[in-house]
């Protein structure tokens, strides 16, 4: 890629804006189009957007915003899109796979110069991800039954014989998603890269894991691990962790992340292809409760409640083996990424409001569930 005018859609969020600037680092001209969302910007256009940046309000998924956002661009990096844990289904679908398409569809109507594109995916788009049963061999199983999630059982069992499977790395080829906010980042994916090939113009899906980092809004119910964590415990408040705190998760630095935008941008061997970005390291729920308590120096002790939130899945840790091998690694361990949040937050005041709204929110849309006592 030569450095020409690159569009970067959600450019004002989290993950977009620390790819914005890394693009200006790298010597791009950056157009952002953002709508600022309220749950995530309600004070509007952040502070931290370079002044240098080309911004534009708008919708990604209103016509006449992306066409205008569209002239002029060599590039595009679509990031924005809607996600929450609130039962919003259609919106998912209308805002993440109808503007993947809105974007095809104008840059071939109208003959656009675009050389590449590069989605986000997710790693929602995997579900529950891919396990071993000893007797039957590799199990890509469905979403837990909310039936055995209210009886506290937590771990996924072979559909077959029942017996208790080992989780593996999820590779690029496993695409079983679950819940809404997954079908629309699949439907992108494959928007992205089949009408990319049958036009020519090479695309990228990025399936991020889960990105933590300075700029993780903690206004919207969403936001993350890091950021409920540390919440709670700049308030006194012990962090809650869901089901036992077991899970296994892949948490990634959004510094790494922007990386691996760039590289899918700038390297031909990225081109139609999809990659897995995260550290490919297991850490526990549990661990990373730890992490936080050590780096906010506090003697509060992880609380494990009984509850679990509809959707999430048990373990999942992505195979980064194909990011790897065009020279990217994850280089910041959890241990920085925690501190250089809690460094940012530091900057805001009255931030347990924002904590109470969103966790208030989601037990009224009856997200949030506790397991049932056995008698």
């Amino acid at each position: 890629m030569s450095r020409g005018r690159v569009l970067v859609t959600g450019g004002a969020g989290f993950i977009g804006s620390h790819t914005v600037d890394l693009l200006l680092e790298r010597g791009y001209r950056v157009r952002v189009l953002d709508s600022l969302q309220p749950r995530v910007h309600p004070q509007g256009k952040p502070a931290y957007l370079p002044p240098e940046v080309e911004f534009r309000q708008g919708f990604v998924e209103n016509r006449q915003d992306l066409e205008a956002a569209l002239e002029g661009v060599e590039a595009v990096i679509h990031l924005a899109a809607y996600q929450d844990y609130m039962p919003d289904f259609s919106t998912f679908l209308h805002v993440n796979a109808e503007s993947t398409a809105l974007l095809w569809e104008l840059i071939v109507e109208k003959r656009l110069p675009v050389r590449k594109v590069v989605v986000a995916a997710s790693q929602a788009v995997a579900g529950e991800g891919k396990y071993e049963c000893a007797e039957h061999g590799v199990v890509y199983p469905g979403p837990r039954p909310l039936e055995q999630l209210e009886l506290g059982q937590w771990e996924l069992e072979c559909p077959r014989c029942a017996a208790p499977m080992k989780p593996l790395l999820i590779d690029e080829t496993v695409a079983r998603p679950h819940t809404a906010y997954g079908i629309s980042k699949y439907a992108v994916e494959l928007l992205a890269l089949n009408l990319g090939r049958r036009y020519g113009i090479p695309a990228v899906s990025m399936r991020y894991t889960y990105v933590q980092g300075p700029r993780n809004s903690f206004y919207n119910a969403y936001s993350g691990v890091c950021r409920i964590f540390c919440l709670r415990v700049l308030a006194g408040l012990a962090p809650v962790v869901y089901e036992d705190g077991l899970q296994r998760r892949d948490y990634i630095d959004v510094a790494d992340v922007a990386r691996a935008n760039l590289l899918a941008l700038e390297s031909p061997e990225a081109d139609y292809r999809v990659f897995n970005v995260g550290p490919g390291r297991a850490r526990t729920v549990l661990e990373f409760a730890g992490v936080v308590l050590g780096a906010a120096g506090s003697r509060l002790e992880p609380l494990v409640s009984g509850e679990f939130r509809v959707g999430d899945t048990r373990h999942t840790v992505s195979d980064v083996t194909a990011l790897e091998s065009l020279g990217w690694r994850a280089e910041v361990g959890i241990e920085q990424t925690v501190a250089r949040y809690l460094e940012w937050m530091a900057g805001f005041s009255n931030t347990r409001q924002y904590l109470e709204v969103a966790e208030a929110a989601m037990r009224q849309s009856n997200v949030i569930r506790r397991k049932r006592m056995r008698r």
